[in-house]
């Protein structure tokens, strides 16, 4: 391994990534690599309020600098202030973009190591002084995070997130679930892009065949935008299901998955937290494709839809999503088959080995 290119030790350390919950999950494991290599360093990150409750589950970081985008002005002076008063001499740019670029800058932390230009966008690379080597969009994401951990020395494996979700969280989650057996099968319902959900007539006939032969509890997930796709899955759907889309907190959701067999949905935030928790999740493609976004570990459960214009990684798809149609509901039967036994294997009493209940 390539010694650490950094002459000093840092004292404090800033990441920056005010990303997705998808993005923002899949760095979480670089925090921890790097409380391990600097333990006495003060670890801050700088996040926007949908993704800070995953912050909040991790144990590595010290502070949280919270960047509440809708009040604008009102709450980009404060903001601005405290990354700058921060004092930071060590700054991980994540994000890649002219804003997270700015922030980087403003700081004036003398060391601020980002992507390779050829890896940037809207002229990011300007704002830094430290870059990884390329990465190009021919391996996961994760991976690309797990290079900043490489540039200072830091050895990448394990990748290990070990969220730590409160007593309370739990519980919260209990009460949702009410008189949900202990076993669950979970259901991711819509996604951002419109192109990267699945129909409601495959969320029913999956819920019901999950019911019927494994005699799981089915819960459903999701965000406010997507309850009418899950109410119009569960009017369709012949069995009982728990709809709790538009329903739970972020920190509700991580407890759900934690506790759930499997998972299973489209190209999503919550897809990413299941490979966090340790949850086997069967990942359902067509807009985008596996290799750069898929969840990590869980390679071997994905469902690759087919279409000659797929991938296309457009937002809204022009021929009714023909990539997703194709996806029959015996194909994710067949995954959720493997997942189980994978589950069984690794961890034979419930309850996901990633996630720490205190």
């Amino acid at each position: 391994m390539t010694p650490a290119p950094l002459a000093f030790e840092p004292k404090k350390i800033l990441i920056l990534l005010h990303g997705s919950i998808g993005d923002v999950t899949r760095a979480l494991p670089l925090a921890g690599l790097l409380r391990r290599r600097f333990p006495k360093a003060t670890l801050a990150w700088s996040v926007e309020p949908p993704s800070l409750p995953l912050i909040e589950l991790c144990g590595a970081v010290d502070e949280i600098i919270v960047f509440d985008r809708p009040r604008g002005a009102a709450a980009l002076f404060p903001f601005l202030k405290a990354i700058r008063t921060g004092r930071f001499d060590l700054v991980l740019d994540l994000q890649r973009h002219l804003k997270s670029g700015l922030i980087s800058r403003w700081s004036g932390a003398p060391c601020r190591l980002g992507f390779h230009r050829s890896d940037t966008k809207e002229f990011n690379w300007i704002f830094n002084n430290r870059y990884i080597p390329p990465t190009g969009l021919a391996e996961p994401k994760i991976l690309h995070y797990m290079k900043f951990a490489q540039y200072l020395g830091i050895d990448p494996r394990p990748v290990e997130w070990n969220l730590k979700l409160a007593a309370n969280d739990n519980a919260r989650a209990e009460r949702l679930l009410g008189d949900a057996r202990r076993d669950l099968g979970v259901l991711f319902i819509g996604s951002r892009w419109e192109s990267k959900q699945w129909f409601a007539a495959q969320i029913a006939a999956a819920a019901a065949e999950i019911r019927r032969r494994y005699g799981f509890d089915v819960v459903f997930l999701g965000a406010p935008a997507d309850a009418a796709l899950g109410n119009e899955a569960e009017a369709m759907a012949q069995c009982e299901v728990i709809n709790l889309v538009g329903r739970t907190s972020l920190r509700d959701a991580v407890a759900i998955i934690a506790r759930a067999r499997f998972c299973v949905g489209p190209d999503t935030g919550l897809m990413h937290i299941a490979a966090a928790t340790g949850t086997p999740v069967v990942s359902l493609w067509g807009a985008t494709e596996p290799l750069r976004t898929g969840p990590y570990g869980f390679g071997d459960l994905v469902i690759q839809g087919k279409a000659d214009c797929s991938p296309c990684y457009r937002k809204r798809c022009p021929v009714g999503r023909v990539c997703m149609q194709s996806i029959n509901v015996d194909a994710i039967l067949a995954m959720i088959d493997k997942a189980l036994a994978r589950r069984e294997a690794a961890c034979p009493v419930g309850g996901a080995a990633r996630v720490s209940i205190y």
